[in-house]
Parts: structure tokens; sequence; C-alpha cells
């Protein structure tokens, strides 16, 4: 089911620039047990990224509404909203923001249905050879403009690999194609700074405050494939899964230790203690 600026609809206008040029950012959030989890912080990051694209703001408190009316009945789901600049002619000149007349589309999804052992013994990943461009404009919001994702999750079809890690500019490990990247070396919590290419999910974010009261050191620097070899503990984040230990990458086995243990669960509570603010 679709709602584009508040009315059911399926379509959206050949001319809309999120079409067009990939204008625009989005967000996906989780919905267990009749609760969107986290929705205020999904918010700030989509009116963050709304105002370094100079894209006019959506009301948060419209977006809840209309997400309401779209789960209706649902108890699990993902619902994706999706805030485009709106309709404009050819080429790359944008309308001013006070002409601009964004296109925001709410859809919803059925929730992934995860084994429940990713959690509890790990995945695997690989690298991908596609490599992230370098673009500090762009860094850290959730735009629409993903081809470097999907070429690289073209680049394997093998189910018994959940996840591929993406390297941006000099080789440093940046990434998941869907997700954030931590790693510990010696008790230290260590994630790649993406100050130049990648996104920064809430998820990432939450699981530095954890850190932080945990008393648990963290290090945002670049890292290369060298630096995540000698990890002690990998595991990757993101809205939808929490945090997942990586048992193995390529052909090396990681030990799920103490430290992801240590997110695994302050995640969790997080959840439940989020889930305590029905919103549906």
């Amino acid at each position: 089911m679709f709602l584009l600026n508040g009315e059911k609809s399926d379509s959206l206008s050949l001319q809309d620039r999120g079409l067009q040029y990939g204008d625009g950012l989005f967000e996906t959030i989780a919905v267990r047990n009749q609760q969107l989890e986290f929705w205020q912080l999904h918010m700030q990051r989509l009116l963050d990224g709304c105002q370094r694209l100079r894209i006019p703001l959506p009301d948060p408190e419209q977006l809840l509404a209309e997400a309401c009316v779209l789960l209706d009945g649902r108890t699990d789901a993902v619902l994706k909203v999706v805030i485009t600049r709106g309709q404009g002619g050819r080429g790359y000149r944008a309308p001013t923001e006070s002409n601009s007349k964004p296109s925001q589309i709410l859809a919803v999804y059925e929730l992934p249905d995860y084994p429940a052992e990713n959690q509890a013994n790990g995945i695997v990943v690989r690298y991908c050879d596609t490599r992230l461009g370098t673009s500090p404009t762009l860094a850290g919001i959730k735009h629409l403009n993903r081809l470097e994702q999907v070429l690289a999750r073209c680049e394997w079809q093998d189910e018994a690999i959940f996840e591929g890690l993406m390297l941006a500019a000099h080789g440093r490990v940046t990434e998941g194609t869907m997700s954030n990247l931590f790693f510990v070396k010696e008790g230290i919590l260590c994630s790649p700074d993406l100050s130049n290419a990648g996104v920064v999910g809430i998820m990432r974010e939450m699981i530095f405050e954890f850190a932080h009261k945990q008393k648990i050191p963290v290090e945002i620097a670049h890292f290369s494939k060298a630096d995540l070899s000698a990890a002690d503990e990998v595991f990757i984040s993101n809205s939808l899964i929490g945090a997942w230990p990586v048992r193995q990458l390529e052909q090396q086995q990681f030990s799920i230790g103490a430290v992801t243990q240590q997110i695994i669960s302050a995640v969790n509570a997080a959840r439940l203690k989020d889930a305590s603010h029905e919103v549906i």
C-alpha cells in the first residue's frame, strides 16, 4: 500500500525529480507489535537531510498521522518514508525552496522474517568490489542515490552470505550495503569515519550512546582491510536488524565476544523500552 501526499496512490509523475535525478531522501522504519520503532530519531535524520538538500521540511506530525492510517490493522511491518523535491522540468536546476512542492510518499511492506540464529550465532559477510564514491556533501544522509549499493548487492547470489562490506577511496572499509560496521580490538569499539562516504544510521548513533554509558572506549577513524582482519569481534547494525555479530568474513572466523554481546543486549533493551510508547 502507498500514500502519495496523503492520498492512496500507486503512481508518481514522470516529472518527479526523485525519479529523474534521485533528488530526495528516505527512511526505513521497523514496525513491531503495532509500534513504530525509534520514530523520533528517524524523523530527526529525515529533517536534517532535507535541510542539507534544501528541500522544504515535511511535518513529522502529518507523516505520523498518515503512517497510522497506512498501518491500520498491521502488527508487524516495514514503513518506508520517501521525500522528493517534487516535480520539475528538464535539467539539474531545481525549483527554489519557496516554489518547491515536495512529494511525500509512504509505503508499507512485510517485515522480513530473519532467522533468530543471525543474532544468536552470527552471520557470514564478504567484501564487495564496487567502491563507494567520496562526497562530503552527501556523506551521512540517506539520499535516494543508491546505485553503488545496488551494484554491490548484485555481486553475489549465495543465500548463505547475508551482507557485503564496501570500501571507499584508498581502500578504506566504510560500511555494508545496508548496514553500519563495527569491530572490537583490545576492548575498543571501532567504527569507520563516515564524513566522506556512507550513511550515518540511527542504530549506529544509539550504539555509540550505549558504549558511552557502559564505559566502552570508542574510536571512529579510517580503517583498512588489515585493521578489520586484526579485530577480535565484528558486528553490523541497522534499524531493521538491530545488531548482529559477524562470525565469518571471507574465510576468516570471528568469535562473538563480550563487547558485541553487551551492545546486542543494549539494542534489544532499547527496542523494548521504545515499544512502550504506543503510536499506532
